[in-house]
């Protein structure tokens, strides 16, 4: 395609080169192997994003025909005491779980980019339990958390320690969701080990002559040049933090008394729940709306603190 777009300079304005008969095959081979991409983004992806977006200004149950209503999807969403609840959830678990799941997975990739026996086994069972379902994870983690034969509770006793109801006492609900969001930290671990190992050793080696502690070394070499991969898992963290629902949908089911009523757990009630799709879909534009203005920040944060090699030589 690309050797087509250059002889077509070599033509006169308004002339159209004559292509050849096997170069018009290649050309329909190319279109027919990416049809199957381009239909499933306009029909699964493009569509339905559209769809929600004009049934977000309808009243729609989907057993009757859509009733424009204009705003009010909107204002009644701005006015419900469960949306700002929900909201409200979904913030704090964002702001608890994200950083603190960035530092665990810093320290298990500094821990295994150690040079010692057996360190490829031990990457492969950390990095394990992120490839399991997420309804089978948070299963588990209901039975861990059962305050009559849960796990957690009989290792607090051995200790003497009296757990908590955990999943049924609304201090304790949303705890026990970020302490589960804290199983599948393996990917996020994957590319911190990535970029601890993509930092040049002499780095290290012209700190440790200069006398530098293995904490200056951290702070002034490590941390910079593995920002960008932080700046990754942060946004990815919190995409991911605000749009929550296995782990409360199946330990939880948003309760009790909604205290782990998270943002999309809310917008499943509402469209699978009481049919109403286009409130759902408001409440899923305003979810994006949040989405898209947090990773804005991050992105117009980023240069004040997301080191970059090639910018820094390309400024110099």
């Amino acid at each position: 395609m690309a050797e087509i777009v250059k002889e077509a300079h070599l033509y006169p304005r308004g002339v159209r080169p004559r292509l050849s008969r096997w170069r018009r095959r290649e050309i329909l081979d190319a279109y027919l192997f990416i049809s199957p991409t381009v239909i499933g983004l306009l029909v699964f992806l493009l569509g339905p994003i559209i769809a929600s977006a004009v049934l977000s200004f309808t009243d729609y149950d989907i057993l009757t025909a859509p009733a424009w209503v204009g705003l009010d999807n909107y204002i009644q969403l701005f006015q419900d005491g469960l949306f700002w609840q929900a909201l409200r959830v979904s913030v704090i678990y964002s702001v608890i779980s994200v950083p603190l799941g960035l530092a665990l997975s810093l320290g298990a990739a500094l821990l295994l980019n150690q040079k010692i026996r057996g360190v490829a086994i031990l990457r492969s069972i950390y990095y394990m339990p992120t490839i399991i379902s997420g309804v089978a994870v948070a299963m588990l983690w209901r039975w861990l958390f059962n305050a009559q034969f849960g796990m957690v509770n009989i290792l607090l006793g051995k200790i003497g320690i009296r757990g908590p109801m955990w999943l049924t006492d609304e201090r304790w609900a949303l705890t026990a969701i970020i302490i589960a969001s804290f199983w599948g930290l393996g990917g996020a671990m994957l590319i911190y080990l990535a970029g601890l190992q993509g930092i040049p050793s002499e780095l290290y080696e012209a700190a440790e002559i200069d006398g530098a502690t293995e904490q200056a070394k951290f702070r002034y070499i490590t941390l910079p040049m593995i920002s960008h991969v932080t700046f990754f898992n942060l946004v990815l963290g919190i995409i991911g933090a605000l749009q929550l629902f296995t782990d409360a949908y199946v330990m939880t089911g948003g309760g009790p008394n909604n205290a782990t009523l998270f943002l999309s757990l809310y917008l499943y009630r509402q469209a699978f729940l009481y049919l109403k799709m286009g409130y759902a879909s408001a409440m899923a534009w305003v979810l994006f709306a949040i989405v898209l203005i947090l990773t804005l920040l991050v992105f117009k944060s980023s240069p004040m603190w997301v080191y970059y090699e090639s910018e820094r030589r390309r400024a110099a």
